[in-house]
């Protein structure tokens, strides 16, 4: 992997890869031209929300670590998670999330910093969570950064999967992105921008490409651009390691990519 100071992973709930080219994402297109994208990549059954970032965090599938829907549940053979495994490397580590379920996805422990703004539902949500935390960031930023904006799955729901209103989410996802990405500093910063699902009309949770497919921004600086042809949601935290130069957990199931 190319010389990476920090890493920020971006998780937009909801987002589905084809509504990328029909709205404003002038943050993630810039990162595209700069990087590599899979807009093919997969996430796991069943395609909800907690369980697809517990997949996501902890490199296994639902039928792994036993999370399957949105409640949380303790697990028998426990897996280490992606902070967790940067925590015990000597990396510094922050969550920003408006979405209070996503508390445990990180140990106790593991976490320097962490903000929780319980309301994905407001049209602005995305935003105001973004400049609540921009001032923390700049203050201290940290290695790895976890930023999850919910607002276009709550859009989805209210409104439908690719409406307008769903759309507009999506632009706004894109626009405190950027506020975030601002306010750490560029030397050295690699981002992943994913989804942890897409959606189908008023709902997700199937098997099908509407709510199985994801997009995957991977930028690294000075490293390769392009099309990447393959991805998956399991790939995500040995990702993030790697580029931290760090060894994934030996339960981890993805690959590195980039």
């Amino acid at each position: 992997m190319p010389d990476v100071k920090r890493v920020l992973l971006c998780s937009i709930d909801g987002l589905r890869p084809d509504a990328l080219a029909l709205t404003p994402t002038p943050v993630i297109d810039d990162l595209r031209a700069r990087g590599l994208t899979c807009l093919t990549a997969r996430s796991v059954m069943p395609s909800v929300t907690l369980p697809c970032h517990t997949s996501m965090f902890l490199g296994v599938p639902p039928e792994r670590h036993g999370v399957v829907t949105n409640t949380w549940v303790p697990q028998v053979r426990p897996i280490q998670s992606l902070t967790e495994v940067l925590k015990r490397a000597g990396h510094s580590t922050a969550a920003w999330y408006n979405w209070e379920e996503l508390r445990d996805l990180s140990r106790p422990g593991c976490l320097d910093l962490s903000y929780m703004q319980k309301d994905c539902y407001g049209a602005s949500s995305d935003l105001l969570l973004a400049d609540r935390v921009v001032p923390l960031i700049r203050e201290q930023p940290t290695d790895f950064t976890f930023l999850y904006l919910g607002h276009v799955d709550a859009a989805g729901h209210d409104h439908g999967w690719m409406s307008e209103p769903y759309l507009a989410a999506v632009t706004r996802a894109d626009e405190a992105l950027g506020r975030v990405l601002a306010a750490l500093p560029a030397d050295g910063l690699a981002v992943l921008v994913t989804a942890d699902h897409g959606g189908h009309d008023r709902t997700h949770g199937t098997a099908s490409d509407d709510d199985l497919l994801l997009p995957f921004v991977l930028s690294v600086p000075g490293g390769p651009t392009g099309e990447l042809p393959e991805a998956s949601i399991l790939d995500v935290a040995p990702t993030c390691a790697a580029l931290l130069g760090v060894a994934g957990a030996p339960e981890w199931e993805g690959t590195a990519r980039g």
